[in-house]
């Protein structure tokens, strides 16, 4: 018995490194809410944030462009040089409650959809805000509004006071990522600059599958948010975390725990994979990896209510299967190039 939590670590690292991306027919939304600034230099920052952040998804990640939803405090049409090309709503309260009216009746359970939050957020011990054109936003709104929603959900909150938002926005077929793990951090921070970059950045593609998934999006801006500060000479006021197990703690990049296997094969791209149109051969193992691997997204969030050594049981057999399809996957990729 003294080997099993050294086999399951092993499985573990060799699940992470082996998982790839889900193929399926899956349809992919994202959500971009740039609050009320308070001032023009913030206003610039947030402007050059979201259009980054908007341009990634529509042309690197190539999300149909009805499926692509920008709301701000200055909306464009989407026009000009330095564009996005996607046109902007007014970020108030009923464009926001509209906005996930439509994506609640359009989307469908396999679907996923990105929520980004890029502005000021407040927080007074007991209620945490969203500022918005108007009314704001508390977190148990956003709570509502997300749970509404039949597909899986990340949710990212950039601002300064965003730390509350993860034990509130937290639950199964989500991922939650704030730019502070701390309530009392309540500065504007740096996190959504490099959050923004990270899907159309060649370093932020940590396998160097040519794709980003979640976890290395975040895991690519966490970096970049240190080497800020320590480039400055100052001590970090951000530690960006993320939680995908549902349970309400984040975790940095940098920390070991089970968060991040989720995110590591969660992403917004076509998913397309020329090879493996070709070789029927290799797409079936990789709807093969992918069934497993659902079935133990489904493992984990069972776990409460197995007994400790059925739990142990299953999870290990599942990642011996995924490891092992996993290889074959590769050598059939191998063979095909």
């Amino acid at each position: 018995m003294r080997q099993r939590p050294l086999l399951t670590a092993l499985l573990l690292a060799a699940l992470c490194l082996t998982l790839a991306a889900q193929a399926s027919a899956a349809d992919r939304y994202a959500l971009i809410v740039s609050g009320a600034s308070g001032s023009k230099e913030v206003a610039e920052n947030q402007q050059k944030w979201r259009l980054t952040l908007a341009k990634a998804m529509r042309t690197k990640e190539q999300i149909p462009l009805d499926h692509l939803i920008v709301l701000s405090d200055q909306p464009s049409d989407g026009s000009g040089e330095n564009a996005s090309g996607v046109p902007e709503m007014l970020a108030t309260k009923e464009n926001v409650e509209a906005t996930f009216n439509r994506l609640t009746r359009s989307m469908k359970q396999d679907d996923v959809l990105l929520v980004v939050l890029i502005g000021h957020s407040t927080y007074d011990g007991v209620d945490a805000k969203f500022n918005l054109v108007g009314p704001d936003f508390e977190a148990n709104d956003w709570q509502r509004l997300v749970s509404a929603v039949p597909g899986r959900v990340v949710f990212v909150n950039t601002t300064g006071a965003s730390a509350p938002f993860m034990t509130r926005l937290s639950g199964p077929r989500r991922i939650v990522i704030t730019a502070t793990d701390n309530p009392a951090q309540r500065y504007d921070t740096i996190f959504p600059e490099f959050f923004s970059q990270a899907f159309d950045a060649s370093d932020a593609d940590l396998d160097k599958d040519g794709r980003v998934s979640v976890w290395e999006a975040f895991a690519y801006a966490s970096a970049k948010v240190k080497l800020y500060y320590r480039q400055r000479g100052q001590l970090s006021v951000e530690r960006p975390v993320l939680d995908d197990t549902g349970d309400g703690v984040g975790k940095e990049a940098s920390e070991l725990g089970p968060d991040g296997a989720v995110a590591s094969r969660t992403f917004f791209d076509a998913g397309n994979d020329p090879v493996a149109d070709a070789n029927p051969a290799l797409s079936e193992l990789i709807n093969r990896r992918n069934a497993l691997e659902n079935d133990f997204d489904e493992l984990k969030r069972r776990r409460e209510f197995m007994p400790a050594g059925d739990y142990e049981k299953q999870r290990d057999l599942l990642l011996i299967d995924i490891s092992r399809i996993s290889h074959q996957i590769r050598q059939q990729q191998s063979s095909s190039s």
